[in-house]
């Protein structure tokens, strides 16, 4: 949509300590300078989950020990080209964003919310890792250049509709 800077994308979900992490550092990883992304929360929570932390850096050997969670509250003016909720929850109560981005919806699971042994808690997180690996990777190889703005609205959106089997 813009050749001249990156596409800016900002990833919301409730707490920010989980799945909107993973969004943004896959999408730093696979979009390879095509995206400018960023993540909040609705409710962020004081810090990010450390399943997450250790999941992306055990499994997709990416460095997160910067990752913080941030209220959505600190983006109010920015300019995105794409905003995507990834619960239900920031779904139902995202505000309104200035320049009309494309907002697009991925409802996933929230791993903060499973409970059992430390192997069975990073487990989950690592499934869940997974979907979001692969939407993010789909998203990174969506043709940006050939797609109008409609065309691209409603190929994000697939992807969240999609099997994550």
């Amino acid at each position: 949509m813009n050749a001249h800077r990156p596409f800016r994308i900002l990833f919301l979900c409730t707490g920010n300590s989980a799945r909107s992490i993973f969004c943004e550092y896959f999408a730093h990883k696979l979009g390879q300078g095509k995206f400018e992304p960023y993540s909040a929360g609705a409710n962020p929570r004081p810090e990010v989950n450390p399943y997450t932390i250790r999941v992306l850096r055990e499994i997709y050997k990416i460095d997160a020990s910067d990752a913080r969670s941030k209220s959505w509250e600190e983006y109010k003016g920015v300019k995105f080209d794409l905003v995507i909720t990834v619960c239900d929850n920031a779904k139902e109560h995202c505000p309104v964003w200035p320049g009309q981005p494309i907002v697009a919806h991925w409802s996933l699971p929230d791993p903060a919310d499973f409970h059992g042994s430390d192997k069975e808690i990073f487990n989950y997180f690592w499934k869940i890792s997974q979907q979001i690996y692969r939407r993010v990777d789909l998203l990174s190889n969506l043709p940006f250049e050939k797609l109008n703005r409609l065309m691209l609205e409603a190929a994000v959106k697939e992807i969240g509709a999609g099997s994550d089997s």
